[in-house]
C-alpha cells in the first residue's frame, strides 16, 4: 500500500498567523510520513508546503500554469498542468484526505470535487473563509457524512488517524 496523500487546500494569501499555523500543519503531516500535496504556490500551499519540506516530507504541488517555475520553492513534485483552475480536480484526486484551511472561490470548487469523489475532508475553522462555513456541513441530503470541523493541530491529527483507520491503511509512523 502506498503513502497516504493529503491535500491540503486554502487560500493563495496567508498572514502570518494562517501562515505559521500552515507551516506547523506542513511539518506534522510530514512526520506522520503522509505525503503533501497543495496546488504549488502561494499562501497556504506555500506554508504547508515549506512546513513538509523543512520536515523531510514529500510536497507535491499540482498547478495550474504550464510553467514549471510558477511553483513555490518547497515543492519537491511539480506537476504543470496548463489547465487553469480546472487542475482543482487533480489536486483533489490525488488525495486520500483534503484539509481545508480559509479559503475562497477556488477553495469552493475543491471542496466541491472532494465530496463528489468522496474524499474525507477536514475543516479548520478558525481562519474563517469556506472552512468556517462548510464545517460540520452536509454538502446535499444525499449522503449523511459530514466536513470534520477542527481549530488545533491535534485536533487535525486526531482526525486524519481517525480516518486512516477507518480506510485500513497502515500507519507508517
Amino acid at each position: 500500500m502506498s503513502p497516504l496523500q493529503v491535500t491540503v487546500i486554502g487560500d493563495s494569501h496567508a498572514d502570518p498567523e494562517k501562515y505559521s499555523f500552515c507551516e506547523k500543519l506542513g511539518e506534522l503531516l510530514a512526520k506522520m510520513k503522509l505525503i503533501v500535496i497543495t496546488g504549488g504556490r502561494s499562501g497556504v500551499m506555500e506554508a504547508v508546503s515549506k512546513g513538509a519540506y523543512q520536515a523531510g516530507g514529500i510536497t507535491v504541488g499540482i498547478l495550474p500554469s504550464s510553467d514549471k517555475n510558477d511553483s513555490n520553492q518547497f515543492c519537491r513534485v511539480i506537476i504543470p498542468t496548463g489547465l487553469g483552475h480546472a487542475r482543482n480536480t487533480l489536486t483533489v484526486l490525488a488525495a486520500d484526505v483534503v484539509i481545508v484551511v480559509g479559503g475562497k472561490a477556488g477553495t469552493l470548487t475543491e471542496i466541491g470535487f472532494a465530496w463528489i469523489n468522496h474524499k474525507p475532508m477536514i475543516a479548520v475553522k478558525k481562519f474563517g473563509g469556506w472552512a468556517e462555513k462548510m464545517s460540520g456541513q452536509k454538502i446535499d441530503s444525499r449522503r449523511k457524512d459530514k466536513i470534520l470541523g477542527v481549530n488545533t493541530l491535534d485536533e487535525v491529527k486526531n482526525e486524519l488517524l481517525k480516518i486512516i483507520k477507518g480506510l485500513n491503511i497502515p500507519q507508517p509512523y
